[in-house]
């Protein structure tokens, strides 16, 4: 099958939708099948900076919200001679701004069926992109833009039951053929770094962590979107009730100022430590210090870190949400939260039981085999399948035939 993707997330960048990319082109190219990649210059100019003849760069100018963002304007003849050049037969997009419309608009040209994956909640991020009108916009506002966005796709994957069911809403697409296929890790590559005891001293060293102590951990961005500064304030009062306890901030972001500041106040610097920008080939590392992954975020589809968290051996802690339905099990592998200032003592709960956390550890890493990347793919390539099967017959695809097609995926 030959395949594109588009993209406006894709290297250099590092997102949590730039991994989703490279790891599903990585696993089809496994699988025998030809992929391409439809997505912005970082530099500005169509094909600028990549060698890679499957690698289409679009122009592109820098984004005026967050760091390494881009916002693509493609040349529709240049699109569709690419995609005609490596005989495309279905698009796949993982976004849902220009490049997507791009995306529409060759493939009906060149009649082939446009799917996407929603892979963001925009009704939780717009009030702090659209800064600082953002918080003066209405929500119903946000729901007509986005269902206009997403209206001519022909299928969606929906990466959790979350997303499923706000695009299934009333207010958004209703009869657009949809399924759940969940966000996957590439176990290989993300444990590609062979960590000794003496890699894990050294780092601890380095940011002023005693063997004997607890240590929280949160990676991503460091954004209010993420609601750190709620996180912030748990792991205060977390600190203040146990003198073993620190906390790592491990990413960059516009709140980590503001958060290194009132860390400085409250003079709490040799406890609460920020990393800033970690490349992902290192997070392993930081990951295998942790004691207890701990976020307070309720803005995920499905979150790439905890699936890193999983596969890196570590209790969840989290805000009670259906992105987190499939990956923390509350008593079994962590504790889901129905309050911030209930994260307290479940925090406090595994920092003072060494054997519940290993035993939560291990069952983390036993449900992360749920979200192998090569799953991800066959689960990928059925939906694809079944797509093509109805597309353009007169019978469109149901949700029935994706479901179907999806859970007749079986690895051994």
């Amino acid at each position: 099958m030959n395949i594109a993707l588009f993209s406006d997330s894709y290297l250099p960048t590092k997102s949590g939708i730039v991994t989703v990319v490279v790891q599903l082109r990585k696993i089809l190219t496994e699988l025998g099948h030809h992929v391409v990649i439809v997505t912005v210059s970082p530099h500005g100019y169509e094909n600028s900076e990549d060698d890679d003849p499957n690698v289409l760069r679009v122009y592109s100018i820098p984004a005026p919200v967050g760091d390494n963002q881009y916002i693509a304007f493609p040349h529709k003849k240049v699109v569709v001679d690419f995609l005609k050049q490596h005989n495309i037969q279905i698009i796949h997009s993982h976004t849902e701004f220009y490049i997507a419309h791009a995306a529409k608009s060759a493939g009906k040209i060149l009649h082939i069926p446009v799917v996407a994956t929603t892979h963001t909640m925009w009704e939780d991020f717009y009030k702090y992109y659209l800064f600082p009108f953002g918080r003066m916009v209405p929500k119903k506002v946000i729901r007509k833009i986005v269902r206009r966005l997403y209206k001519k796709f022909y299928a969606l994957i929906n990466v959790s039951d979350k997303a499923r069911e706000y695009f299934k809403s009333p207010f958004m697409l209703p009869f657009t053929p949809s399924v759940v296929i969940p966000n996957a890790i590439d176990t290989e590559a993300f444990l590609s770094q062979k960590i000794t005891d003496e890699d894990k001293s050294a780092l601890k060293k380095s940011l002023g962590i005693n063997d004997n102590e607890i240590t929280l951990i949160f990676v991503g961005r460091v954004v209010e979107e993420k609601r750190v500064e709620e996180l912030y304030d748990v792991i205060v009062r977390v600190l203040k009730a146990r003198a073993n306890v620190k906390m790592i901030f491990v990413g960059s972001g516009g709140a980590s100022y503001a958060l290194e500041a009132e860390t400085a106040r409250l003079h709490l610097s040799d406890r609460i430590l920020f990393t800033g920008f970690v490349n992902w080939e290192n997070l392993s590392l930081y990951y295998s210090i942790g004691d207890i992954f701990v976020t307070t975020s309720l803005s995920e589809m499905h979150s790439m870190t905890a699936l890193e968290a999983l596969l890196s051996h570590l209790p969840i802690v989290c805000r009670r949400d259906e992105s987190f339905s499939d990956t923390v099990f509350h008593g079994k592998n962590g504790y889901l939260a129905d309050t911030d200032e209930e994260m307290d003592e479940l925090i406090l709960d595994l920092v003072d039981d060494g054997e519940k956390r290993r035993k939560f550890a291990e069952e983390s890493f036993e449900i992360s085999k749920n979200f192998s990347i090569r799953l991800h793919g066959l689960r990928t390539l059925a939906f694809y399948k079944e797509v093509l099967k109805h597309y353009p017959l007169p019978s469109p695809v149901f949700d029935r035939d994706l479901k179907k097609a999806i859970d007749a995926v079986k690895i051994d």
